[in-house]
Parts: C-alpha cells; sequence; structure tokens
C-alpha cells in the first residue's frame, strides 16, 4: 500500500491496485464487459479523491469526493453481481474495502460541508 498519510488516498489506491488484480480474473474467463466497467468505476474513486486534493475551493473539494461516492456505490454494485453469480469469482475482500471507503468519504464530506 503507497502511504502517504491521508487515509483515504491510500485506502482508495490500494483499493485501485486490487481492482485491477480482480478485474485480470475476470478477464481470464473472458467477461470483458464486466472486466471494463468493474475497472472503471473501482479505479475512479482513487482518481476524484487525488483530484479532490488539489481542489479549487471548499465546494470543489465536496464535489470530487460525491463523485468518488457515486464511483463507489457503482462498483460495490458489480461487486455484488460477481458475488452473487455463480460462474465469477468472489470479490468478499473488495466488498468489505469498499464498504470502508463509503464510510470514510461519507464521513469527510459531512464534515467538508459542515465548513462550507
Amino acid at each position: 500500500m503507497k502511504e502517504t498519510g491521508n487515509l483515504i488516498v491510500d485506502l482508495t489506491f490500494d483499493f485501485s491496485l486490487k481492482i485491477v488484480e480482480f478485474t485480470s480474473k475476470l478477464e481470464e474467463i473472458r467477461k470483458f464487459p464486466l472486466s471494463n466497467q468493474l475497472f472503471k468505476s473501482g479505479t475512479s474513486i482513487g482518481a476524484n479523491v487525488r483530484e479532490s486534493q488539489s481542489a479549487e475551493s471548499k465546494n470543489d473539494f465536496v464535489h470530487k469526493l460525491k463523485i468518488s461516492a457515486k464511483e463507489a456505490e457503482e462498483t460495490e454494485y458489480w461487486l455484488l453481481l460477481c458475488k452473487h453469480s455463480e460462474h465469477l469469482p468472489d470479490p468478499a475482500n473488495l466488498l468489505e474495502q469498499i464498504n470502508r471507503i463509503q464510510k470514510v468519504l461519507s464521513s469527510i464530506i459531512s464534515t467538508a460541508k459542515k465548513r462550507l
């Protein structure tokens, strides 16, 4: 895990790495559309969190984190599809991680909104 000292940046970077690994497994079994969707949403979370670190204003910061939260919701959806399908790898650890990320994002967004 890349350590920046910023919890959400570190969590989402580590999660992105694991998404890359998991989507490679999906590609091995030729589940390309699902792999592409999961790759895009799963890595977008961290990209938007990183972008929020250079926000132009507090509103921009909150907006970018809300985009990350939406991408996290979409990612959770794709992971749940994998979990409940008989023919796809189990993403149990990824589901635990996305839930933690969602809680941290929610907390940061809530705190930042109070400071607007």
